[in-house]
């Protein structure tokens, strides 16, 4: 889900008529799986003492106690490394714009401390690539077209992550924890039909700007299916159902990269 945002913004940053660049792709996808899980890492690291009070997250290393804080800080070390390794290859305005999703990314495992909205940190931390996919390859960035598909991918995320966090509600009230799924309470339904709307209309939006073909629209359409399914079909007090609705976000990522690609191939 993090690959995404980044090869939606390189797709809609390819002049029309052409595939996006599979060399700016490939970085993104080294970069997006390095960056989750350095990620993972930062949050493991401040949760610890958390995630061995949660059921689903007890046994994780750093909570079991399998591995130690300088163990982690280590294997964190190694990660950023191969991450700026990556980030160097492009140009200096993307070096300096992904040099700064370092904060938010440190940053969110504290937000379920201190708001009731973490889910919109972690929007913010995972859409970076948004951002960056059109800066990589353009060297700027063109407002009228990132934004909305930053905050495109802002919704998208309340929107999965707030179904996510319904697995986890009962260990984080006892905790003191804040997620969306604990403050929308039984308003989570509309709230994600709400998330998924705002989702598509902006996406739609930044496809507009950039003067993308029919077919990105149609499959627009597809994913606003995908999102209605999700969300008519989710059992909140139902782990197992709530994680198939979350990965299958994936294949919402998926479509809406393949629609951007044929919107700029074919343009009627």
């Amino acid at each position: 889900l993090l690959l995404f945002p980044g090869w939606w913004s390189i797709a809609i940053a390819a002049p029309a008529g052409s595939l996006p660049d599979f060399c700016t792709l490939g970085l993104f996808g080294i970069g997006a799986f390095v960056m989750r899980g350095a990620g993972c890492t930062i949050n493991d690291l401040w949760d610890r003492d958390i995630d061995g009070k949660v059921s689903r997250t007890k046994n994780r290393p750093f909570a079991s106690g399998k591995l130690s804080v300088s163990d982690g800080l280590l294997f964190l070390a190694g990660q950023l490394s191969v991450g700026l390794a990556v980030l160097s290859q492009l140009n200096y305005f993307s070096i300096a714009l992904g040099a700064a999703s370092l904060l938010p990314v440190t940053l969110y495992p504290l937000a379920k401390r201190y708001t009731n909205w973490p889910q919109v940190v972690l929007g913010l931390t995972f859409n970076w690539g948004a951002l960056l996919g059109w800066a990589a390859v353009k060297g700027s960035l063109d407002y009228s077209v990132v934004l909305p598909l930053y905050a495109s991918g802002v919704s998208w995320t309340l929107m999965y992550d707030t179904l996510y966090a319904h697995q986890d509600k009962a260990d984080d009230k006892k905790l003191g924890l804040k997620s969306t799924a604990l403050t929308l309470g039984e308003w989570s339904r509309p709230a994600l039909a709400g998330f998924g709307a705002t989702s598509l209309a902006l996406l739609a939006l930044s496809g507009y700007e950039v003067g993308l073909g029919r077919l990105y629209y149609l499959g627009l359409i597809g994913a606003g299916m995908h999102f209605t399914w999700q969300i008519s079909t989710a059992n909140f007090e139902d782990r197992l159902n709530l994680t198939k609705r979350f990965v299958s976000n994936q294949y919402v990522g998926g479509l809406v990269f393949a629609s951007i690609v044929a919107g700029k191939l074919i343009i009627f």
